[in-house]
């Protein structure tokens, strides 16, 4: 199911030559960092000896080394992939100097500690930016660096409540399972990471051409109120409340699923014209005629009348044969896939969405997703797959700062590193 991908260390695509040091754990920065690592950026990401990333430990499913130990969870692997792991600790004087001498020589760091978490260890944006002047330095944190929450922590479950996400997904009140409901991934985390990730490249830019770095703060709660997007600007212009509508949108019409023979499938008209071309696949073509479903408008003012006239035609046939017929005319539609279904699909397939990458200690290649940016000139590469605890300080320390094996050593003998 995999594309198989040879492991190789350079840096190739459009971030080639960045150099990322990623203070950040859990999701929304390394997401982030991954992103600027699949685009080529040298990421080099710092983790607690002895434990590291939260997420090694968020299991099961858990992989399995070499002679059979349980490694890290699954969850590690989403985030993680093409990045250098050191182990420091940043509490121990030493530990903290090498940060600060790493920080020194980055174009990017990325953190998400709780506000004012790193000042005390001189890692903080002014301490920083003091020795490296053109230093882009993200901030992620749930609510920001100012306002009331500013010292509040931030999970993205809690982010989608506050946020508003919960209030307008799940089943409409008043109907089985009508309750506010989380999105099935952390969205909140992952759109945050894809804004994270393309501040700092607008903040890159600035940095070539003025030599200035700045400093980004990135607040979950900021991304989720902008995720928002029609859904804030219907309450805007109509001042009523948007409420849980299940699976139906609140601007188009038909756009949900609708029952088939054996299942359901997903119809998504956006255009008249895609609807008269239902309703002629359908064998209805005088639906589209009929004066309550002329325009959208009006096909959203009387949805609870043109569902049912739809749904009796399309339990006649399965997913599959509608599928057949709606596509060739141009009538958006599709499965309700499983996860497995999903990379079954020739699409997935042929788009290669799986990628696998060996790692020395696992007895099974890792497989991650694939990026989905398709660059023409400066395509993302698969470098390394998402790497093991500590598996590159002696590299990393000795390339970058150039500590020598007995230096090395030393260090890690006092748990520095």
């Amino acid at each position: 199911m995999g594309v198989p991908m040879t492991e190789s260390p350079t840096p190739t695509g459009p971030l080639a030559g960045v150099l990322v040091l990623d203070l950040s754990r859990v999701l929304a920065g390394p997401w982030s960092t991954q992103v600027l690592a699949d685009l080529g950026a040298e990421v080099i990401k710092v983790e607690r000896p002895g434990a590291g990333d939260d997420t090694r430990a968020w299991g099961p499913p858990f992989t399995t080394t070499t002679d059979g130990k349980p490694s890290d969870a699954a969850y590690y692997f989403a985030a993680n992939r093409n990045k250098r792991s050191i182990t420091v600790d940043m509490a121990k004087p030493e530990g903290n100097a090498l940060l600060r001498d790493l920080a020194a020589k980055a174009d990017v760091v990325v953190e998400n500690f709780k506000t004012g978490g790193l000042a005390k260890y001189h890692l903080d944006y002014p301490s920083l930016q003091a020795v490296n002047p053109r230093l882009v330095y993200c901030s992620i944190t749930g609510f920001g660096h100012d306002g009331p929450h500013a010292h509040s922590a931030g999970y993205d479950y809690m982010i989608q409540a506050m946020g508003g996400l919960m209030s307008i997904t799940g089943n409409p009140e008043g109907h089985p399972g009508g309750e506010p409901m989380k999105v099935g991934v952390a969205v909140a985390d992952l759109f945050t990471g894809m804004y994270a990730s393309s501040a700092i490249l607008a903040a890159l830019l600035h940095a070539r051409q003025t030599g200035q770095g700045q400093c980004i703060d990135m607040a979950l709660f900021d991304v989720q109120a902008a995720m928002l997007a029609n859904i804030a600007t219907n309450y805007f212009v109509s001042g009523e409340v948007p409420a849980r509508m299940g699976n139906a949108h609140p601007n188009l019409v038909p756009y949900q699923p609708f029952s088939t023979a054996d299942g359901a499938i997903v119809i998504a008209v956006g255009n008249d014209g895609q609807f008269h071309a239902l309703t002629k696949v359908l064998g209805d073509a005088g639906l589209a005629d009929d004066p309550r479903f002329v325009g959208n408008a009006n096909r959203v003012r009387n949805r609870i009348a043109l569902v049912p006239l739809l749904t009796a035609h399309t339990v006649t046939r399965t997913t599959r044969e509608w599928m057949d017929l709606l596509e060739p005319a141009g009538v958006p539609c599709g499965p309700i896939n499983t996860v497995d279904k999903v990379f079954e699909e020739p699409q997935a397939k042929f788009r290669g969405l799986v990628v696998e990458q060996a790692r020395a200690d696992l007895a099974a290649p890792v497989k991650t997703v694939a990026s989905p940016f398709r660059l023409s000139e400066t395509p993302v590469s698969y470098r390394r797959a998402p790497p093991a605890l500590g598996a590159d300080t002696d590299a990393v320390l000795g390339e970058l700062l150039g500590l020598d094996a007995a230096r090395i050593a030393e260090l890690r003998a006092r748990g520095v590193v």
